[in-house]
């Protein structure tokens, strides 16, 4: 358990030479012995977040990490700035490096398996072609597990890695004896079809097919894992190009294009139409509306006017803006959020992999009794080469080639297959969380509604015909960008066959945050919000407007010549598979929970039409308010699953147990979740974690039998009957058994086909 620390400051390290995550829990542990710190390791982004009071330095902090046997260095805070394209960081780097060290492993070892698994082409001294492709497999390329074993061997751990290294070591060892000093290394020697168990010294005996086959198998695994973990600060960098790159700053009545970076607090900037707002700041001139959806995640834009303050990053959607800038850099709400992903992200509880679980027992096992067998045998008499024949047997048969498929096959089938149904895995870590989700938080718009405005409505005044009131609403908002005149005008066109005839409108002008005006046969015709009109509108249609407010619709009022003409509700619509998917959750045991920055009158309505219950909403949520929620959630002994798909969820996508971005969505939102649904159909969401429980299941099968192939043979090894063909025929039947049961994930349906 972590200390608390009450005063100080923070700090982010990177972490450099970590493997898993019992890596994770002995930094962490060595962190939080120092007096007054408080550590978090998070193995997935391989970073540490260390709160510490002034009695100690960041460099104290790398030190200590440098003294448990890894690196580490400070993390900069990103923020959105102006560069351009950046240098590759330590972790693409590394990732490089180790693809070319899988692809190099893979030439070199694929002859060596073959020609030991197919007695027909052992030619005249192919053992000693073996030798000279299996050595640099397994002195190079299993380098990363030989450092990491001897890391844990400093610190008293075993891991995988201690297995993997031991027993290529061994294997490679026993091959090399065998060929110099042994029988094995004689022109002529094969290995043959003799399955029939039968003791030896084993001075014939190879296994370099073993250890390098074992040594590029899981290299493809350790690959694949360090590719997926790699994207786990995308999401700092998508939130970075967020951000404006340039901005119109006024100097002396002069308008002039600087870099982002150059702007300061207090200086005054220019927003035209359909640009981002570049920071922070007042309005002091000018009048629009401003989608800011990044920040709320609802899609209608809001007005705003001199005095209002606006934020940046998001867009100015119609006419020019002059503002003040109020907070620039790391103090912009941007860059809170930022803050807000890379602290859920820091903060996101580390899944220990399951094979490295079982190998904290298996693995001690193994060794102790290859030291057993060998004293065994020197006890009773076998004399020295049998002793350590079936001390190397054991070693070598316990290595597990299998095992290295056992997550990389599954993922590989089950995220081709997922690509298939539109969903994107990014890590086994994923499919642990998966297991365990039992609650599923919905962001509202955008997930379970469309994101787009639409006509919900069409009420008109007495004597008035509904088609005129759209008519004429269509021809003044024609022109318009504004997404409520754009669902006005779409509704229109939709009417019968080929839409209404609109009348000719001129003389548009718009209203300063209130709504639009045009004339239509000499008379003006208005569009505005309700509030401009309360008053002068009949008890019917008054209903009407409060109605449609408290079902989380907007009102418009359309005015002519005669007064008001009627009312059209505009609102954000439910996407039509949602309340089956949402029904189809509750089945799945999950509970789904709607949040949402909305109102709590539209979020009831659409959580009434989904089918979610009324204790389940969350509303009036701001980007912060989804985290603390979520964290809520958590602190109630809930595994959270997080759906969202905006800029405004990102943090929260970060911080869920599970998050999962509809592919729909930004790219903050997809770069900070687990999971990417590119149809942006809830079905997607049912189908994502099924699919994920399903290659979860896979690979907890894969590693039952690889672990099973290990026990039943290690008897033989340890009697010292296991002859290679033995040993290479069970690793073969043991890795094929694993590949085949992979495949079958091939076979999984959509859960929307099985409950149609």
């Amino acid at each position: 358990m972590t200390q608390t620390v009450d005063t100080g400051h923070e700090v982010d390290l990177e972490l450099i030479g970590m493997t898993c995550a019992s890596c994770a829990n002995r930094i962490e542990r060595k962190l939080n012995k120092l007096d007054g710190v408080s550590a978090t390791v998070n193995y997935a982004t391989e970073q540490a977040h260390v709160a510490h009071d002034e009695s100690v330095t960041p460099d104290d902090l790398i030190e200590t990490v440098r003294a448990a046997g890894y690196d580490a260095t400070r993390v900069l805070p990103v923020q959105p700035d102006a560069s351009g394209e950046s240098a590759p960081t330590r972790a693409e780097l590394e990732v490089a490096a180790l693809r070319q060290r899988l692809i190099v492993s893979a030439i070199l070892t694929v002859p060596v398996i073959v020609l030991a698994m197919v007695p027909a082409w052992q030619f005249t001294n192919w053992q000693w072609l073996s030798l000279t492709l299996a050595a640099p497999v397994i002195v190079w390329g299993a380098l990363p597990f030989h450092r990491a074993a001897f890391a844990g061997l400093r610190h008293g751990t075993t891991t995988m890695d201690t297995l993997i290294s031991v027993g290529t070591i061994a294997a490679f060892g026993w091959s090399l004896y065998a060929l110099f000093w042994g029988d094995a290394g004689v022109p002529g020697m094969r290995h043959g079809f003799d399955l029939i168990a039968s003791r030896g010294d084993g001075a014939s005996n190879i296994y370099l097919e073993a250890a390098a086959g074992v040594t590029t198998f899981l290299l493809a695994g350790r690959y694949f894992e360090k590719r997926s973990k790699l994207r786990a600060g995308d999401a700092l960098r998508a939130l970075a190009e967020v951000g404006a790159k340039e901005v119109t700053v006024v100097h002396d009545g002069r308008e002039q294009l600087v870099p982002i970076d150059q702007l300061q607090a207090g200086m005054r900037f220019v927003v035209r139409p359909g640009e981002k707002i570049a920071t922070d700041g007042v309005v002091v001139s000018g009048a629009s509306a401003v989608d800011q959806s990044m920040l709320t995640g609802e899609s209608v834009p809001v007005e705003v006017a001199v005095g209002d303050a606006v934020v940046g990053g998001t867009v100015n959607a119609h006419g020019r803006l002059e503002v003040d800038a109020t907070a620039v850099g790391s103090d912009t709400a941007l860059a809170h959020m930022a803050k807000m992903v890379a602290d859920a992200q820091a903060g996101k509880a580390q899944v220990q992999r399951l094979a490295d679980r079982v190998s904290a027992y298996f693995v001690p096992t193994v060794i102790a009794l290859a030291a057993a067998v060998l004293g065994f045998w020197f006890g009773v008499g076998g004399g020295a080469a049998l002793a350590f024949t079936a001390a190397v047997s054991v070693l070598v048969i316990a290595c597990p080639c299998a095992l290295g498929l056992a997550t990389p096959t599954a993922l590989m089938v089950g995220t081709g297959r997922g690509a298939q149904l539109g969903i994107l895995l990014k890590g086994p870590e994923v499919l642990e969380s998966t297991r365990r989700v039992d609650t599923v938080v919905l962001d509202k718009t955008g997930t379970v509604t469309t994101g787009e405005m639409a006509v919900t409505d069409v009420i008109a005044a007495d004597g008035v015909d509904v088609d005129d009131v759209l008519a004429w609403a269509a021809a003044v908002e024609s022109g318009s960008e504004h997404p409520i005149g754009r669902a006005v005008v779409r509704r229109a066109a939709g009417v019968g066959v080929d839409g209404l005839d609109l009348p000719e409108a001129t003389e548009f002008a718009n209203l300063a945050g209130a709504g639009v005006t045009a004339v239509i046969d000499g008379c003006e015709v208005s569009v505005t919000g309700p509030r401009d009109v309360r008053g002068a509108v009949s008890a019917r249609l008054q209903a009407a407007i409060d109605d449609a407010s408290a079902q989380g619709g907007t009102p418009v009022v359309v005015s002519g010549p005669d007064g008001v003409a009627g009312v059209i509700v505009v609102a954000d619509t439910v996407k039509a598979t949602s309340a089956a998917a949402i029904a189809e959750l509750k089945r799945m045991g999950l509970r789904p929970v709607l949040l949402t920055g909305d109102n709590e009158g539209a979020a009831r309505h659409v959580a009434a039409q989904v089918g979610i219950d009324a204790d389940s909403v969350i509303a009036n949520v701001r980007p912060e308010g989804k985290v603390d929620a979520v964290a809520r959630l958590q602190s109630d002994g809930r595994v959270v699953a997080m759906v969202g798909d905006g800029v405004n969820d990102a943090a929260a996508l970060a911080s869920a147990d599970l998050g999962l971005a509809m592919g729909t969505g930004t790219d903050v939102a997809i770069e900070a979740s687990d999971l990417t649904l590119v149809s942006g159909d809830l079905w997607a969401v049912v189908d994502a974690i099924a699919l994920a429980r399903k290659t979860l299941a896979t690979i907890k099968g894969n590693l039952f039998w690889a672990f099973a192939y290990n026990v039943a043979a290690i008897p033989l090894a340890a009697a010292a009957l296991l002859n290679p063909m033995m040993a290479g025929l069970a690793m073969a039947l043991s890795s094929v058994f694993v590949v085949a049961n992979s495949l079958r994930l091939r076979g999984f349906s959509s859960r929307r086909s099985l409950t149609a």
